[in-house]
């Protein structure tokens, strides 16, 4: 992850309106609504967005039995 605090749109967003932006800072990762930019972030260290990311992509995080 580019550590420069600048937002940017998930590539895996579509076109529903489903959208996210991640940002990475020097000891934080933030998530946000794209639809809601003053809105609430999420904020993750590295390490937990690491881990969420790799979860993520091992499909352990489905809700399918």
């Amino acid at each position: 992850m580019v550590r420069d605090g600048v937002w940017r749109k998930s590539s895996r967003s579509g076109g529903e309106g489903n959208c996210v932006e991640v940002a990475g800072f020097v000891d934080a990762v933030g998530v946000r609504d794209s639809k809601d930019r003053q809105g609430p972030e999420l904020i993750f260290t590295p390490s937990v967005w690491a881990a969420f990311v790799g979860a993520t992509r091992a499909g352990q995080l489905n809700n399918q039995p």
